[in-house]
């Protein structure tokens, strides 16, 4: 005889748990609530740029941190709205907040880090130390 362990799903929670997994799966989302911003990193021959997609938000919710070799792009927003209709009160609040951290790299000038904000992009140029470009030796006879 061969015991079979019990297992109370109905053939309906098949269907809800691949739904699910195709949903996540085409999702662009973080743990299902909170979209991460596109981040494109270009090297060029005297600095980095960093150019991250904040659609929304203004400057004043965006914080850049230079920590030693580390560098940490995050946001905070918090939206309240309430409305009242004759006895009801509805009031609905939500907050939304990114994080995202990146190794410089040893030839980046941590401390001549440049950031700006305009329509939603935020782009940081990060130069290159000076000694990391290369220089033409003069060989001598």
């Amino acid at each position: 005889m061969t015991l079979v362990r019990y297992n109370p799903r109905n053939s309906m929670s098949l269907y809800e748990d691949f739904d699910r997994i195709l949903d996540s799966f085409f999702s662009t989302t973080v743990e299902g609530t909170q979209r991460m911003p596109k981040v494109d990193i270009r090297e060029r021959e005297g600095s980095y740029t960093l150019e991250a997609e904040l659609p929304g938000l203004s400057e004043k919710e965006v914080d850049v941190r230079v920590e030693e070799n580390l560098l940490t792009l995050s946001t905070l927003r918090r939206e309240e709205e309430e409305e009242k209709k004759d006895r009801y009160i509805m009031r609905e609040r939500s907050t939304s907040e990114y994080r995202r951290s990146f190794v410089l790299p040893k030839d980046a000038d941590s401390k001549k880090i440049e950031a700006s904000f305009k329509n939603g992009l935020l782009t940081l140029n990060i130069p290159k130390l000076p000694e990391s470009k290369p220089r033409q030796i003069e060989v001598k006879s």
